[in-house]
């Protein structure tokens, strides 16, 4: 229970600038991850297989954490987590990507091993992305939490 009033003691915190910086970062993450896995609907990336439903629940849980993350980052408070941010994200790329359009993948494992190795084990990518993330925002509740209290 004392982690969900941390929860809510940091987004309490954020204010009207630190809800517009979580909603911008959460609409650009959408983008950049959207865009050229396509599963925005692009004239720059042509998607060779068809959206997954776990792609369109990753992509938007992804973005969810990536907003609130970055609203934790407007009020002052210690921070050493972008490693954990970064590898989130490029996760969650490789995670909702159609998997033989990954040049890399295509060249270690052939088309079929794309589609039947890389493809299934996407699902277990963006899980450890969704993992790490939500991580690196319990640790930013935690340092909002203290600096909060440190104010107080």
């Amino acid at each position: 229970m004392q982690q969900i009033a941390d929860v809510r003691m940091a987004l309490g915190s954020f204010g009207a600038r630190g809800w517009l910086v979580a909603a911008g970062a959460a609409l650009a993450t959408l983008l950049a991850i959207g865009i050229p896995t396509a599963i925005v609907n692009n004239p720059l990336f042509v998607r060779m297989t068809a959206v997954r439903a776990q792609d369109y629940g990753i992509w938007l849980a992804t973005g969810l954490l990536m907003g609130l993350i970055a609203g934790t980052f407007v009020r002052p408070a210690p921070a050493s987590y972008q490693g954990n941010i970064i590898s989130g994200g490029l996760l969650t790329v490789l995670a909702v990507g159609c998997p033989i359009c990954n040049k890399l993948v295509v060249l270690l494992l052939g088309i079929s091993g794309a589609l039947t190795v890389f493809g299934p084990a996407q699902l277990y990518l963006g899980v450890l992305s969704l993992v790490l993330l939500a991580w690196t925002f319990r640790l930013r509740v935690r340092a909002v939490v203290q600096a909060v209290r440190s104010v107080r």
